[in-house]
C-alpha cells in the first residue's frame, strides 16, 4: 500500500492547478518517434496523454515508425537509404512501412484501452480515432536523389480532426498519405505532426524524441539544454549547423520546430522521451526538461539597447507620477540600460525591466517591472521575470529581490517571500528610503 504525504502532495497539486486550468481546451499536437516505441516507452506516454485528455486538453498523436521499419527491410534483406533525413521508399521499402504502420496503430489502440484496477488507465475512456485525414504528393527528385515513394504532405483536413476531437476524441495518425489518385506516399511523423499543428493552429507541438533538446553549446556534447530558444534564435542556429542528414540529428526536429512557429503554433517543444514522464514534466513544470520555441515575431522580448532609452522612460513615467515606481532620470536609465530588458512589439515598447546584480551577496535586485496597460494580463509580467531569472542564474546569482509599497501580492503568487529590509545587501540598504517603507521580497534562484 503506497503512503500519500499531504505536506508535499498538497502543494506540489497546488502549484499545478493553474496549469490545469490554462490548458483545458487547448489543442496539443504530440510527435512520437517510432525509437520511443521500440525501446518499450510506449505504455508510460499513454498513461500520461490519457492523464492531459482527462484534463480537457485535446490531443492529436502522430506517430514514427523509423525502427520498425527498418527491422522489416532488415528481415527482407533490404538496405535502409536515407538522404537530408528522410527515407528513400522503393516499393520494398513502402510495403515494410505499410505493414509496420498497421502493427504500431493496432499497438497503440490496445493501450489505449487498457484500464486495470490501480493504474493511471483505470476509469479511463480514450477513444482512438484514425483515418485518411492527410493528402499528400510525391516529394520528388531533390539533388539528382529519387525519393520515389516518398512524399511531403499537401493537405490536412483540419475540419475533420476538428470534429473528432471536439467531440473528445483522440486523433491517431501514421505517417502515411494519398493522392487524389489513390497512391500511398511514406511520409516523416515529423512533417506530419508539423503540418497538422499548422493546420489546427494548435496550442503546442510536441516531439517526444530521441535527443534530449537542443545543447547551449553545439559544440559540446555535454553543455545543458536550452530549455527556451525564440524563433529568431532557433533561425539564427540551424542557419549556423550543417544540414541533416540523418533523422536523429538536433537540427532535424530543430527546423521543424522552427516551421512550426513561422505557421503561427505558438510553442513547439522537443523532449527526450528517455526521460520517464518527459510530457507531463515539461507541461506542468516551469522549466520543463527539453527545448521549447517560441514564437516571437510580433513580440520581441529582449535585452536593451542605447535606442530604447526613450522608450522605456515613456512606458515608466506614468508610474512614477502615481508612485508605484521610484523615479529615475534618463541619464541613470542611459547608464544602466544594459540592465534592462524589454519587450517590443511592432516597435513599440510594452514592458521593461531591470537586473541590478549585487555579486558580491549573490544576489540582484530587479527594479522598474512594468508592463503597458494596454498589454497587462496577457502575461507579459511573467515573462520578464522569467527572464530576469534567467539572467540572474547565468550571473551565477542565488537570489533576486524587488521593492515595492503597491505590488507585493503579485510577487507573492510568483514564489517571493517577505524579509525584513536589514536583509539587504549593504551597498543596497545604504540607499534604502526608510520613509518610503518599501517591503523587500525575495526569492530564491532553483
Amino acid at each position: 500500500m503506497s503512503l500519500v504525504f499531504p505536506h508535499t502532495f498538497v502543494p506540489w497539486f497546488r502549484a499545478v492547478a493553474p496549469y490545469i486550468h490554462a490548458y483545458r481546451g487547448k489543442t496539443f499536437v504530440v510527435g512520437l518517434a517510432g525509437e520511443a516505441i521500440a525501446a518499450g516507452k510506449l505504455d508510460n506516454f499513454v498513461q500520461d496523454l490519457a492523464i492531459l485528455q482527462a484534463m480537457g486538453v485535446r490531443l492529436v498523436l502522430v506517430h514514427g515508425f523509423r525502427p520498425q521499419v527498418n527491422e522489416q527491410l532488415a528481415a527482407k534483406g533490404h538496405v535502409s537509404r536515407y538522404h537530408k533525413g528522410v527515407r528513400i521508399t522503393d516499393d520494398v521499402a513502402l510495403d515494410a512501412a505499410q505493414e509496420a504502420a498497421g502493427q504500431l496503430r493496432f499497438q497503440i489502440e490496445a493501450a489505449f484501452s487498457q484500464g486495470l484496477p490501480n493504474t493511471p488507465m483505470a476509469n479511463s475512456t480514450v477513444r482512438v480515432v484514425s483515418g485518411n485525414f492527410l493528402t499528400a504528393r510525391p516529394l520528388g527528385i531533390v539533388d539528382g536523389i529519387d525519393f520515389m515513394r516518398s512524399g511531403v504532405v499537401r493537405r490536412v483536413d483540419q475540419a475533420a480532426i476538428r470534429r473528432a476531437i471536439d467531440i473528445g476524441a483522440l486523433v491517431l495518425l501514421s505517417p502515411f498519405g494519398f493522392s487524389p489518385t489513390g497512391e500511398a506516399f511514406n511520409l516523416t511523423m515529423e512533417d506530419v505532426a508539423t503540418a497538422t499543428a499548422v493546420a489546427l493552429q494548435a496550442d503546442k507541438l510536441v516531439f517526444l524524441t530521441e535527443i534530449p533538446g537542443i545543447r547551449e553549446s553545439a559544440d559540446d556534447p555535454e553543455s545543458g539544454i536550452d530549455t527556451e530558444l525564440s524563433l529568431a534564435e532557433a533561425r539564427r542556429l540551424l542557419a549556423a549547423l550543417p544540414p541533416p542528414t540523418l533523422p536523429t540529428e538536433p537540427a532535424f526536429y530543430l527546423q521543424h520546430c522552427a516551421k512550426a512557429c513561422e505557421g503561427g503554433v505558438e510553442r513547439s517543444h522537443i523532449l527526450p522521451y528517455a526521460t520517464d514522464g518527459a510530457l507531463l514534466l515539461e507541461v506542468f513544470t516551469h522549466d520543463g526538461v527539453g527545448t521549447m520555441v517560441v514564437d516571437e515575431k510580433l513580440e520581441s522580448l529582449r535585452e536593451a539597447g542605447p535606442d530604447d532609452v526613450g522608450g522605456i522612460l515613456q512606458l515608466i513615467e506614468p508610474f512614477e507620477r502615481d508612485g508605484t515606481l521610484v523615479r529615475r532620470e534618463r541619464s541613470e536609465i542611459e547608464r544602466d540600460v544594459a540592465n534592462y530588458t524589454v519587450i517590443e512589439h511592432d516597435g513599440i515598447i510594452f514592458g521593461c525591466v531591470a537586473l541590478y546584480p549585487y555579486p558580491e551577496a549573490r544576489t540582484g535586485e530587479m527594479a522598474a517591472l512594468t508592463v503597458s496597460p494596454l498589454s497587462q494580463g496577457q502575461g507579459d509580467g511573467e515573462r520578464l521575470l522569467k527572464r530576469v531569472e534567467q539572467r540572474a542564474k547565468q550571473q551565477r546569482l542565488d537570489s533576486i529581490f524587488v521593492l515595492t509599497t503597491r505590488t507585493m501580492h503579485w510577487f507573492i503568487k510568483r514564489g517571493f517571500q517577505q524579509v525584513d529590509p536589514d536583509w539587504l545587501p549593504e551597498a543596497r540598504k545604504r540607499k534604502y528610503n526608510w520613509d518610503r517603507r518599501s517591503q523587500v521580497l525575495v526569492k530564491k534562484i532553483v
